[in-house]
Protein backbone atom coordinates (compact mmCIF):
# COMPACT_ATOMS: atom_id res chain seq x y z
CA UNK A 1 0.00 0.00 0.00
CA UNK A 2 1.52 3.68 -1.20
CA UNK A 3 0.64 6.39 0.96
CA UNK A 4 0.74 10.00 -0.01
CA UNK A 5 0.16 13.21 2.18
CA UNK A 6 0.51 16.93 0.57
CA UNK A 7 -0.68 20.21 1.98
CA UNK A 8 -1.01 23.54 0.34
CA UNK A 9 -2.40 26.89 1.39
CA UNK A 10 -4.79 29.10 -0.51
CA UNK A 11 -5.45 32.29 -0.25
CA UNK A 12 -9.22 32.05 0.05
CA UNK A 13 -11.66 31.81 2.97
CA UNK A 14 -12.40 28.14 3.98
CA UNK A 15 -16.07 28.50 3.21
CA UNK A 16 -14.95 29.42 -0.75
CA UNK A 17 -12.55 26.72 -0.36
CA UNK A 18 -14.39 23.46 0.63
CA UNK A 19 -17.41 24.70 -1.00
CA UNK A 20 -15.57 24.73 -4.44
CA UNK A 21 -13.64 21.16 -3.57
CA UNK A 22 -17.00 19.51 -3.41
CA UNK A 23 -17.92 20.02 -6.84
CA UNK A 24 -15.82 16.99 -7.80
CA UNK A 25 -17.36 17.30 -11.35
CA UNK A 26 -15.08 19.94 -11.73
CA UNK A 27 -11.97 17.83 -10.65
CA UNK A 28 -10.68 17.31 -14.08
CA UNK A 29 -9.82 21.33 -14.63
CA UNK A 30 -7.33 20.95 -12.14
CA UNK A 31 -5.90 17.19 -11.64
CA UNK A 32 -3.57 16.05 -13.79
CA UNK A 33 -5.10 12.53 -15.63
CA UNK A 34 -8.29 12.82 -14.45
CA UNK A 35 -10.77 12.96 -17.47
CA UNK A 36 -13.86 12.75 -16.11
CA UNK A 37 -15.61 12.78 -12.67
CA UNK A 38 -19.42 11.86 -12.83
CA UNK A 39 -21.54 12.69 -9.61
CA UNK A 40 -23.95 9.98 -9.23
CA UNK A 41 -25.63 11.13 -5.68
CA UNK A 42 -24.78 12.48 -2.71
CA UNK A 43 -22.48 10.19 -1.41
CA UNK A 44 -20.94 8.44 -4.87
CA UNK A 45 -18.91 9.54 -7.80
CA UNK A 46 -17.53 7.36 -10.73
CA UNK A 47 -14.25 8.39 -11.80
CA UNK A 48 -12.08 7.87 -15.29
CA UNK A 49 -8.31 8.67 -15.14
CA UNK A 50 -4.75 8.02 -16.75
CA UNK A 51 -2.77 6.78 -14.45
CA UNK A 52 0.93 5.75 -15.61
CA UNK A 53 0.12 5.53 -19.23
CA UNK A 54 -3.47 2.92 -18.74
CA UNK A 55 -7.03 4.38 -18.52
CA UNK A 56 -8.62 3.49 -15.04
CA UNK A 57 -12.33 3.59 -13.90
CA UNK A 58 -13.90 3.54 -10.42
CA UNK A 59 -16.61 4.13 -8.41
CA UNK A 60 -15.73 6.40 -5.14
CA UNK A 61 -17.80 6.74 -2.35
CA UNK A 62 -17.96 9.85 0.37
CA UNK A 63 -17.44 7.81 3.82
CA UNK A 64 -17.12 10.51 6.26
CA UNK A 65 -18.04 14.03 5.69
CA UNK A 66 -18.59 17.66 7.34
CA UNK A 67 -18.77 20.71 6.32
CA UNK A 68 -15.58 22.91 6.06
CA UNK A 69 -13.32 20.64 8.28
CA UNK A 70 -12.95 17.14 6.22
CA UNK A 71 -13.98 14.71 3.22
CA UNK A 72 -12.94 11.08 3.65
CA UNK A 73 -13.62 8.71 0.64
CA UNK A 74 -13.29 4.80 -0.27
CA UNK A 75 -12.80 3.76 -3.08
CA UNK A 76 -15.69 0.73 -4.39
CA UNK A 77 -13.81 -3.06 -4.36
CA UNK A 78 -10.24 -1.17 -3.75
CA UNK A 79 -10.20 -0.14 -7.44
CA UNK A 80 -8.77 3.12 -6.59
CA UNK A 81 -7.49 5.45 -3.99
CA UNK A 82 -8.75 5.76 -0.37
CA UNK A 83 -8.06 8.82 1.52
CA UNK A 84 -9.30 12.42 3.42
CA UNK A 85 -8.77 15.57 2.47
CA UNK A 86 -8.91 18.01 5.47
CA UNK A 87 -9.47 21.71 6.01
CA UNK A 88 -8.15 24.42 8.11
CA UNK A 89 -8.56 28.04 8.35
CA UNK A 90 -4.96 30.21 9.20
CA UNK A 91 -6.88 32.91 8.89
CA UNK A 92 -10.24 34.60 7.86
CA UNK A 93 -8.77 34.81 4.15
CA UNK A 94 -6.62 30.95 3.97
CA UNK A 95 -6.94 28.19 4.35
CA UNK A 96 -4.65 24.94 4.27
CA UNK A 97 -6.12 21.88 2.50
CA UNK A 98 -4.19 18.61 3.48
CA UNK A 99 -4.28 15.32 1.25
CA UNK A 100 -3.69 11.69 2.55
CA UNK A 101 -4.30 9.08 0.27
CA UNK A 102 -3.68 5.61 0.25
CA UNK A 103 -3.71 3.45 -2.92
CA UNK A 104 -2.34 -0.04 -4.46
CA UNK A 105 0.60 0.29 -6.86
CA UNK A 106 -0.65 -1.78 -9.90
CA UNK A 107 1.88 -3.49 -12.05
CA UNK A 108 5.91 -2.42 -12.24
CA UNK A 109 5.36 1.11 -13.50
CA UNK A 110 3.30 2.29 -11.08
CA UNK A 111 5.63 0.39 -8.34
CA UNK A 112 8.57 1.84 -8.82
CA UNK A 113 6.53 5.27 -9.97
CA UNK A 114 5.47 5.22 -6.30
CA UNK A 115 8.83 4.36 -5.51
CA UNK A 116 10.32 7.33 -6.85
CA UNK A 117 7.82 9.96 -5.56
CA UNK A 118 6.14 10.45 -8.84
CA UNK A 119 2.29 9.92 -6.83
CA UNK A 120 3.33 12.58 -4.68
CA UNK A 121 4.53 14.97 -7.06
CA UNK A 122 1.73 14.31 -9.08
CA UNK A 123 -0.86 15.26 -5.89
CA UNK A 124 1.16 17.90 -5.36
CA UNK A 125 0.97 19.58 -8.65
CA UNK A 126 -2.88 18.72 -8.28
CA UNK A 127 -2.91 21.16 -5.11
CA UNK A 128 -0.97 23.50 -6.89
CA UNK A 129 -3.27 24.20 -9.92
CA UNK A 130 -6.11 23.92 -7.37
CA UNK A 131 -5.03 26.96 -5.30
CA UNK A 132 -4.26 28.68 -9.38
CA UNK A 133 -8.14 28.08 -9.80
CA UNK A 134 -9.83 28.95 -6.91
CA UNK A 135 -7.35 32.01 -6.38
CA UNK A 136 -8.27 33.00 -9.44
CA UNK A 137 -12.01 32.79 -9.46
CA UNK A 138 -12.20 33.77 -5.96
CA UNK A 139 -15.56 31.99 -5.79
CA UNK A 140 -16.57 28.95 -5.75
CA UNK A 141 -18.64 27.15 -8.86
CA UNK A 142 -21.19 25.80 -6.88
CA UNK A 143 -21.29 23.84 -2.95
CA UNK A 144 -22.49 20.91 -0.96
CA UNK A 145 -23.12 21.73 2.14
CA UNK A 146 -24.40 17.95 3.49
CA UNK A 147 -23.36 15.82 5.87
CA UNK A 148 -22.28 12.18 5.62
CA UNK A 149 -21.81 9.86 8.28
CA UNK A 150 -20.95 6.57 8.24
CA UNK A 151 -21.29 6.37 4.25
CA UNK A 152 -25.11 8.33 4.92
CA UNK A 153 -26.42 11.71 4.57
CA UNK A 154 -28.14 11.52 7.99
CA UNK A 155 -31.61 13.32 6.94
CA UNK A 156 -31.74 10.12 4.94
CA UNK A 157 -31.01 8.02 8.05
CA UNK A 158 -34.18 8.69 10.02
Amino acid sequence: MATVEESIVVDVPLRTTYNQWTQFEEFPKFMEGVESVKQLDDTGSKWRAEIGGEKREWRAEIVEQIPDRRIEWRAAGDDGPHGVVMFRPLDENRTEITVQMDYEPEGFKETVGSLAGSDSRRVKGDLERFKKFIEARQGETGAWRGEVREGVTPERHS
